[in-house]
């Protein structure tokens, strides 16, 4: 309990509240963009879905069987073999599934500094001490994973390897080989988080690391590629670890929304989500030339910004000593926001940093939000 209370709101949550205006612009949010959902083939999928009375009773913990086949044939489909997922309420109970299941209170966890805000709560409640790895271009630097392996010996290492939130940036082929094995050398779990994988707007797909490590539990998501109201994730682990985890989701929520899974099982059969997810390539792709192209003329000189190859993010760094949170109540008053990216390091946060996200808004948007950027900005 006195963990729990120790741990502080998402500012990211916090945020979108005060976003919530119709006249705000704002990157704020990791969301899709809600025009670019398959309203017709969803909304079809549940009214078939909804014909079997038995999508409203309880189900099997494990996940609706033929979704869960259709997931790991996916899943196997791209490089990934699958033999069996376990459904659960969002890749973020997956998460949280798995720190239950790994993580003893004190246990030591190697994340990427800066890394996914939501991960970070999720190891301070359970009690985990966290140990940040440094990071560049390519992703998590190896040696400093080295490093911090040798000092701190952790559990676990949580990694969003490609697109990563908030950074944008996409872990290499080669560091990949290199951190599988020192998981494999050193005993440690890889926690693989993948929401933004299938996102990628130029380059060529690197294979997860869950395909060179049987030391890696892969977590996925329909949220960025579906629709994130349908909480609906899945998780793929070893069979004995996959075992223990269905128990500790028992003993958390039964089961996954029964009826979300079956109208989920029905649209993955009768509609082609490899034709939606290119339309929403070709759509966040232009959206994301257009924030990268704005830049220039929106920040001041001396500022630094990823260019990331996909997903949904592009991180900046101000010159100086500029503190980016001081700088979004400004931003606020101008009808634009951002995230401040102090929040997302999980011990010597550097306050120059921020976050925008590309996905939400259409290039004519973004423009006029840059433009709004601007003036708080230079």
């Amino acid at each position: 309990m006195h963990r729990t209370l120790s741990v502080a709101s998402s500012p990211v949550r916090d945020l979108l509240a005060l976003t919530s205006r119709p006249e705000v612009i704002s990157f704020a949010g990791g969301l899709p963009a809600p025009e670019l959902f398959d309203l017709d083939g969803l909304r079809t999928a549940y009214e078939t879905a909804l014909q079997d009375r038995s999508v409203l009773q309880y189900a099997p913990t494990e996940g609706n069987p033929a979704l869960r086949e259709l997931v790991s044939s996916r899943l196997t489909g791209r490089g990934l073999p699958t033999p069996d997922v376990l459904i659960t309420t969002g890749s973020q109970q997956a998460l949280s599934l798995v720190a239950t299941a790994l993580l003893q209170p004190g246990a030591v966890v190697a994340v990427e500094e800066p890394t996914y805000l939501a991960a970070l709560q999720c190891f301070q409640m359970a009690g985990a001490r966290i140990a940040p790895v440094a990071g560049d271009a390519d992703g998590l630097d190896p040696d400093s994973l080295r490093s911090v392996v040798a000092t701190h010996q952790p559990s676990l290492l949580y990694l969003v390897p490609t697109f990563a939130n908030p950074t944008g940036r996409t872990l290499s082929a080669a560091r990949r080989a290199e951190v599988a094995a020192l998981a494999a050398e050193r005993d440690f779990w890889i926690v693989e988080d993948d929401p933004y994988g299938e996102l990628r707007y130029r380059g060529s797909a690197v294979a997860p690391l869950a395909s060179i490590s049987d030391r890696t539990v892969y977590l996925g998501s329909f949220s960025k590629i579906g629709a994130p109201g349908m909480r609906l994730g899945w998780l793929r682990a070893p069979a004995d670890l996959l075992r223990t985890l269905v128990i500790v989701k028992q003993a958390t929520d039964l089961h996954t929304s029964t009826v979300d899974q079956a109208a989920a099982a029905l649209y993955l059969t009768h509609n082609d989500l490899d034709a939606h997810v290119a339309r929403l390539c070709v759509e966040y792709g232009a959206r994301r030339d257009a924030m990268i192209a704005a830049l220039p003329a929106t920040v001041p000189d001396g500022t630094t910004w990823s260019d990331p190859d996909g997903g949904m993010f592009v991180w900046l760094r101000l010159p100086g000593s500029a503190d980016s949170a001081v700088l979004l109540k400004e931003a606020l008053r101008h009808d634009v926001a951002f995230v401040p990216g102090a929040p997302f390091f999980a011990t010597t946060p550097d306050h120059a940093t921020f976050r925008m996200s590309f996905t939400t808004n259409t290039p004519a948007e973004i423009a006029e939000g840059m433009s709004r950027l601007a003036e708080v900005l230079r």
